[in-house]
């Protein structure tokens, strides 16, 4: 037999070899694009890179499914106003937060950039939902799998709100955790902050707009 032959044959037979973990699907070890979807795992709070087939799978939103995938929809609330000391209400060290209703502990929680990555906090309930009566299009955010962003600029001005996929906002404060410099967060992340805010509010579109 021609050696040639022979290695080619052994490569036909053999299984590939195993694309890295970053590249397949979480669920089914498809594999996956670097630009892919995710579901969020409600039990233990995990984000799961997965492909598209599964994906489709925990779309319906009245499913009671232990994941759910995240949707890709942003939304921008031009018209909400929070002044300084409803946001002093909420407990909240910093000018920037996202808050997401968990539903396995029924309740809205917050958490916020800083330099041990995100910090959660459980809101004063009261105080959230004075904010909720005045602005309730901020409700219509999915369980677990959309967050509502508030920002509230060092210098005054009007307030940022956006209602984000999870996997965004996971994404945003990771990549905090690694440009935080000293007490404030350093000039870097500073200008990551207002990269990262231009570039959610132009993908937007105007809540109660057209799509």
């Amino acid at each position: 037999m021609n050696p040639a032959f022979g290695v080619l044959r052994r490569l036909a037979t053999s299984p590939p070899a195993p694309a890295p973990a970053g590249e397949r699907c979480e669920m089914c070890g498809e594999g996956i694009a670097d630009t892919h979807s995710h579901v969020v795992n409600i039990e233990g709070r995990q984000l799961m890179c997965v492909c598209r087939a599964c994906y489709l799978l925990f779309t319906d939103r009245t499913a009671n499914l232990r994941y759910r995938a995240v949707p890709d929809r942003c939304l921008a609330f031009p018209g909400v106003g929070i002044g300084p000391g409803e946001w002093d209400a909420l407990q909240i060290p910093v000018g920037l937060a996202f808050f997401f209703r968990n539903s396995a502990l029924g309740r809205t929680v917050a958490f916020y950039p800083g330099p041990a990555g995100a910090t959660e906090s459980e809101l004063p309930l009261d105080q959230w939902n004075a904010i909720l009566d005045r602005h309730p299009e901020l409700a219509q955010a999915d369980d677990d799998v959309e967050a509502v962003l508030i920002h509230l600029p060092e210098r005054g001005g009007s307030p940022t709100c956006l209602l984000l996929p999870i996997d965004a906002c996971y994404e945003f404060v990771g990549r905090m955790r690694l440009l935080w410099r000293g007490f404030d967060g350093g000039q870097e992340a500073r200008r990551y902050i207002e990269d990262f805010l231009a570039a959610m509010t132009a993908r937007a579109r105007v809540a109660g707009g057209a799509s």
